[in-house]
């Protein structure tokens, strides 16, 4: 291999090494050895979860020592009692944290209470059987939710002043924003909700959306942050979507739902076609906002494992023929990523705003 190339391989090798690493070390922490492809397995799989800090990097110092390097976050209990302390004192699973009259440990991503040993009790299925506390930690997904949120304030707060000052003429990056608000007010809200009501939503559409958009372009840095891959999030997105849609649904919207044939037959004529027709109608108002969650869920978090396995594959094939292949197949996805995560936004903000237009639908 020539020598630059040579010298490219290993650099880019080691520069995902160091961002691999304080993932991959699950392997390590359990003291059990594994082959490469299991070790990539479980990157990817603690890769996709929560943490408790903002791990950067780790390497091994000459006693053979892990050091990790990254920004540590609060840990906040309720076990008996409120228990606070920081991450750093759980050290990636490795040590016990005293507290009060507890003990605590992290295993597989989450934290349970345990004794001064760190016993984790297993059942048949390997699952841990220890006691969970309730966690009311700031993770990095919380992190990254109310960095986002903040950012959004401060973003459109000075959007909406420069509107104020310039005779409603946008500047700086507000100039980049406003086409996109125009769009959803103008090619979203209005043509599924209708003239009448649409602003009564353009709050939630507005905001839903860079919020979704925001979160998942801040997925793709180096930090990791998995925040639109969480279950957890986009049921809470979704719901949100659900009470909207069902508590400002006007009387036609939920006469459609039990009484979808209208005046249209006799009332004994409709009874054998309503038994099949109205629970229909009503499991559509719950399948409407699951469809919601695991869209948005589903997707982003396979752009994640497609990703991260492509990078994967470079540490599996080691040549000069499949790590570039790899490398250039990730920065492919990686490009189509940035499109995803415009795309995930839109279609969440669009269907939304199609329940609405069904909930403020009239006669």
């Amino acid at each position: 291999m020539p020598t630059s190339l040579n010298n490219f391989y290993h650099i880019f090798t080691l520069t995902i090494a160091l961002f691999s690493a304080p993932l991959s070390l699950t392997a390590k922490e359990s003291e059990t050895p594994v082959d490469l492809k299991t070790e990539i397995k479980e990157y990817i799989s603690h890769h996709l979860k929560d943490a408790y800090d903002f791990s950067l990097f780790s390497y091994s110092n000459d006693q053979g020592k892990h050091i990790y390097v990254g920004i540590p976050l609060p840990v906040i209990l309720w076990d008996n009692g409120f228990h606070f302390f920081s991450s750093t004192k759980l050290n990636h699973g490795q040590d016990v944290v005293p507290s009060g009259d507890y003990y605590y440990k992290l295993e597989h991503s989450k934290i349970y209470r345990t004794d001064a040993a760190g016993t984790i009790d297993y059942d048949k299925s390997h699952h841990p059987t220890n006691l969970i506390p309730l966690d009311f930690s700031i993770t990095k997904a919380v992190v990254s939710m109310l960095l986002i949120a903040f950012l959004m304030f401060f973003l459109f707060k000075g959007l909406a002043k420069s509107y104020s000052v310039n005779s409603r003429l946008p500047e700086g990056v507000g100039r980049f924003f406003e086409p996109i608000v125009l769009y959803i007010r103008d090619d979203i809200a209005r043509p599924n909700i209708g003239e009448k009501k649409y602003r009564n939503y353009m709050g939630f559409l507005l905001t839903v959306f860079f919020f979704i958009w925001f979160l998942n372009m801040l997925g793709l840095t180096p930090l990791g942050v998995n925040v639109t891959g969480n279950i957890a999030v986009t049921f809470g997105l979704s719901m949100l979507t659900f009470l909207i849609t069902n508590l400002t649904g006007t009387k036609d919207y939920w006469l459609h739902i039990f009484d979808p044939l209208g005046a249209s037959m006799k009332w004994y004529a409709k009874i054998p076609l309503y038994i099949i027709l109205i629970p229909i109608e009503v499991l559509g108002i719950f399948i409407k906002p699951f469809s919601l969650l695991i869209r948005l869920y589903a997707n982003m978090q396979a752009g994640h494992i497609v990703l991260m396995s492509l990078i994967g594959l470079m540490f599996i094939f080691k040549s000069w023929l499949g790590s570039p292949l790899s490398f250039g197949l990730a920065f492919a996805i990686s490009i189509i990523e940035l499109l995803v995560a415009l795309l995930q936004a839109y279609i969440f903000t669009m269907l939304s705003a199609l329940y609405f237009g069904f909930a403020a639908e009239e006669h």
